[in-house]
C-alpha cells in the first residue's frame, strides 16, 4: 500500500487544488480518480486563470463567446462552469459510492463579494443552480460578512467550502454557522439529508507570517533568540492541530447528535494551502503532519507528487497536542500575536483572491483579443 493509499485508509481524503480542461479531455483526472490519488477538487481564480491564459483549450469558446458580446466576467464564468460540470461528472460516480462523503468539486463565489453578505448568498445560490451538479461546493470566504452567508447558504441545502480561515477562534464561528443553518432547515420542515461541507483551514502562510517575524528576533540576537529560532516552522501545524482539538469538542455531544439523527454529515476539516513555502521545510511537511480521521487535504499538483513519492502516512494529527499549545503559549511570550497575525492574513487573503481575480478578467480579455 503506497503512502496515498495509507491516507485515505486514515480517514482522509486528498482534493486536487487544481482543474484544467485537457485534464478533463484526456482522460487524466478521471484516471487519478480511478488510481485512487484524488478524491475531490477546489478550484480559485489564480488556477483558472493558469489553465485559460496559458493554453490553447478555450480558445474555440472564448471566440464563441467574444461573438455575443459576453463581458470578461461573463465569458471566464462560461469557461469555468463548464470545467466544473466537467469535473463533477468525473467524480459523480465516487460521491455516489461514498454516499456523498467524497467526490465534490469546488466553485467559488466572486471573490468581490466577501464583504457583502446578501450579494454572497445570491451567487451561491446563482452558481448552484447554473452548475446543476449534486456534488458540487460552493466557496465561501469565512469573512465577518461571510459567516451568516454560510448559514443561509447551507439552510438553502446547498453544499459549502468555507474558505480563508486563518484562526481558531474564527473557526469556531465557521462550525457554529455550519451546524445552525443544518437546524434553520430542520426547523423549515426541509431535510439535511446529504447537505455537505468542509471548513479549508489555511496553513502554510501562517509559517510564511510567522517565521519572517521569529527570524527577526533570532537575528536581533539576545537571549529571546533561541527560543524564537526552535519555534521557526512549527506555528503552522500547531495551529492546526489546536484548531482539531476544537473540531472534535464541536462535533460531539447531545446537540450533534440530534442533527446526526436527522441526516447531519460532519463538517471536515480541509487543511489548505498545504504547499511548502520555505524551501528548508520538507516538500510534504504540511500533509506528513496534519494526517487525520474526518479530514481533507487539498493538493497542488507537485505536492501531490511529491507526497506519492516519499510522503510519510502516519496518524499524526492528534499527536503532540500539548506541544502544540505550548508553542502557542511560546510565541505569546515572544510578544507575537497570533490574533494579529491571522487577522492580517484574513485581510491579506481576501484582497489576495481580489487582485486574483482581476488579474484572471485581465487576462481572459486579453486573451479573448489574441484568439
Amino acid at each position: 500500500m503506497n503512502a496515498i493509499d495509507k491516507l485515505h485508509a486514515f480517514g482522509q481524503s486528498l482534493w486536487y487544488d487544481n482543474i484544467e480542461r485537457h485534464l478533463l479531455v484526456n482522460g487524466e483526472m478521471a484516471a487519478m480518480v480511478a488510481r485512487g490519488e484524488i478524491r475531490g477538487v477546489t478550484s480559485n481564480p489564480s488556477i483558472f486563470s493558469n489553465a485559460i491564459v496559458n493554453s490553447h483549450n478555450y480558445d474555440y469558446d472564448l471566440v464563441t463567446l467574444a461573438e455575443d458580446d459576453y463581458s470578461s466576467e461573463q465569458i471566464y464564468e462560461s469557461l469555468a462552469i463548464a470545467d466544473i460540470q466537467g469535473a463533477c461528472d468525473v467524480f459523480l460516480p465516487l460521491y455516489e459510492q461514498s454516499n456523498g462523503g467524497d467526490g465534490y468539486v469546488s466553485l467559488e463565489v466572486s471573490p468581490y463579494l466577501a464583504r457583502d453578505t446578501e450579494k454572497t448568498c445570491l451567487d451561491a445560490a446563482r452558481l448552484w443552480k447554473r452548475v446543476g451538479r449534486p456534488n458540487l461546493m460552493i466557496k465561501i470566504p469565512a469573512t465577518v460578512e461571510g459567516l451568516p452567508a454560510i448559514t443561509r447558504t447551507i439552510a438553502a441545502g446547498i453544499n459549502v467550502n468555507v474558505t480563508l480561515i486563518f484562526s481558531i477562534r474564527r473557526y469556531e464561528a465557521v462550525m457554529e454557522a455550519y451546524l445552525t443553518g443544518l437546524e434553520q432547515r430542520l426547523a423549515s420542515g426541509e431535510s439535511i439529508d446529504g447537505i455537505a461541507s468542509v471548513a479549508s483551514f489555511f496553513v502554510s502562510r501562517i509559517d510564511s507570517n510567522i517565521d519572517a517575524r521569529l527570524q527577526a528576533i533570532v537575528d536581533a540576537g539576545g537571549d529571546l533568540a533561541p527560543r524564537a529560532a526552535a519555534l521557526l516552522g512549527k506555528i503552522a501545524i500547531a495551529n492546526a492541530r489546536l484548531a482539531f482539538v476544537r473540531h472534535k469538542e464541536v462535533f460531539a455531544g447531545e446537540r450533534w447528535e440530534k442533527i446526526v439523527e436527522m441526516g447531519g454529515q460532519i463538517q471536515r476539516a480541509l487543511w489548505a494551502s498545504t504547499s511548502t513555502k520555505n524551501p528548508a521545510y520538507k516538500d510534504t511537511l504540511y500533509l506528513d503532519e496534519l494526517i487525520g480521521a474526518n479530514t481533507v487535504n487539498t493538493v497542488p499538483p507537485a505536492t501531490l507528487v511529491a507526497f506519492g513519492d516519499h510522503g510519510v502516512a502516519a496518524l499524526t494529527l492528534d499527536k503532540n497536542v500539548a506541544e502544540a499549545q505550548t508553542a502557542m503559549d511560546e510565541l505569546a511570550v515572544l510578544g507575537i500575536s497570533i490574533d494579529a497575525v491571522t487577522q492580517e492574513l484574513e485581510v491579506d487573503g481576501v484582497e489576495k483572491f481580489a487582485e486574483a481575480f482581476t488579474v484572471l478578467l485581465n487576462a481572459v480579455e486579453q486573451r479573448m483579443r489574441r484568439v
